[in-house]
Formats: structure tokens, C-alpha cells, sequence
């Protein structure tokens, strides 16, 4: 692993980049509570059964990049959305394929939707596309869990402000109003070749989230997988990494 600093918008933010090769990177976005650090080694598997670089960084106010100052806004996704052209750049990366795992899965259909050039396809782990309740539920319950337990220093091994950045997530996702924030027009718009992977025990998402967005998106192909929850990467690693392979064998 290559670690760097990168600076958008004024602000440093770690990356990391696995491997190498001459064909376009793949490009990870984590989820909400995600950083460089907790992809642990995902990254080296995917870099070396693909023959491709993979490249990951940590929003700001995750992992050790710059602190997120305030409270975000029900917008937050969007907001990291539009910074994505910026993020390339900053990686001397032109195209890349999109690896989006929940949040990141989200946020990597809204930034397709919005510049089309930078995506070169979409591998999405359990995205969102609308507010179920069941996710609701799960993330009250870790609210709780926070609170009661030392899951906020456990944190402290991945990010330098758990203590902001776990309870401004919660406030976000079980706010009213996020309760109607729905993307599914973002994913009408996208064209890129498209990979949807969710497990059977997902806690986080039903089957109803990949309906929807195959509703939206003809041209997407879906992964499901048995015995594996919200994160398919470590739950079936060996099979999101064939299945990527598989994807990607013939693009750029």
C-alpha cells in the first residue's frame, strides 16, 4: 500500500492506492462510518486478481483526513457527490471504476448521474436509494449501542473523531427529514455498465433497494449473495472479487 495526502477544497484528505496497471483504476467510496483503514485488505485482494490499481480515500471528517467541522445536511451524499471530479484530479485519475459500498454506493450513483465521463462502469455493495425502515431500525439500535458500550473507542483505531462523526451520522439518517430522501432519479440518469451485489442477511437494506434501482437502470446486473450481510467484501470476499473480475474482464 502507497500512502498520500490529498487536498480538495482546501482540505487534506488520506488516500491510499494498492497494485498497479494499464488499464483504469477502480476507484473505492466507503460507506458511512468508512475510511481508508477499514477497507483493511480488500484493496491488495481486489488490486491483485484484477491487475488493476485500486485507489481509496476518506471523506472528510472519516479516518485521519481533515475534520468536519458542523453538522451535515440531509444533502450530505450530494454534497460528496459534486466533489468527485475534484477527488480525481487530485489523484491524477481521469476515469476510473466506481466501487461504492452503501453510503459510498449512493454517493457513486449520484456523482455517475452527474459526470458520466468520470465513471467508466459501477460496482455498488449494497446502495441506497430511498429510506427503508428496516435501516432505520438497525442504525437506532447502534445508536443505543454507542452510547452503552466502547464501540466509540474501538472507532478511535479508524478515525480521529468518532465521537462527531458516528453521532452526526445517526442524527442525519434518523432525522424526519431525511425520511423522504430518495435518488432514484440520479439512477435513471446513469448509463455506465452497472454491478448491484447485496447479501441475502443484508441488516442494513432489503432486495427492494437493487429492484428499484434495476427499474431505473436496465443495464445493471445484480449479485446476491447467501449467508452475507451489509458488507459483501468481507462476508464473500471471494465472490465480490470474482464477480468484479468478471465485470470488469473487457472494459478499459
Amino acid at each position: 500500500m502507497n500512502q498520500q495526502w490529498i487536498e480538495v477544497g482546501g482540505r487534506r484528505l488520506e488516500a491510499a492506492r494498492w497494485g498497479r496497471g494499464g488499464r483504469a483504476p477502480i476507484l473505492l467510496l466507503h460507506e458511512g462510518l468508512g475510511s481508508v483503514a477499514l477497507w483493511k485488505d480488500f484493496p491488495e485482494a481486489l488490486a491483485e486478481a484484477s491487475e488493476r490499481e485500486v485507489i481509496a480515500w476518506s471523506r472528510q471528517g472519516h479516518g485521519w483526513s481533515a475534520p468536519y467541522e458542523g453538522l451535515r445536511g440531509i444533502d450530505y451524499m450530494h454534497q460528496e457527490a459534486e466533489l468527485l471530479p475534484a477527488i480525481q484530479m487530485a489523484l491524477g485519475i481521469s476515469k476510473a471504476h466506481w466501487f461504492g459500498h452503501s453510503d459510498g454506493g449512493s454517493i457513486a450513483l449520484i456523482a455517475a448521474s452527474r459526470f458520466p465521463n468520470l465513471a467508466l462502469s459501477l460496482i455498488l455493495e449494497a446502495p441506497h436509494v430511498f429510506v427503508e425502515t428496516i435501516t432505520k431500525a438497525k442504525i437506532s439500535l447502534a445508536a443505543l449501542d454507542f452510547l452503552k458500550s466502547d464501540m466509540g473507542e474501538r472507532m478511535k483505531r479508524y478515525h480521529d473523531a468518532p465521537e462527531h462523526l458516528f453521532p452526526d451520522w445517526c442524527r442525519t439518517w434518523l432525522s424526519a427529514e431525511f425520511s423522504g430522501w430518495n435518488i432514484e432519479t440520479s439512477a435513471a440518469a446513469c448509463r455506465q455498465p452497472t454491478l448491484l451485489i447485496q447479501g441475502m442477511g443484508d441488516q442494513y437494506g432489503t432486495m427492494e433497494q437493487l429492484d428499484r434501482i434495476q427499474r431505473c437502470m436496465p443495464q445493471a446486473i445484480r449479485l446476491e449473495l447467501d449467508d452475507c450481510r451489509h458488507s459483501p467484501h468481507f462476508d464473500s470476499r471471494d465472490a465480490v472479487i470474482a464477480a468484479t473480475c468478471t465485470f470488469l474482464d473487457g472494459k478499459d
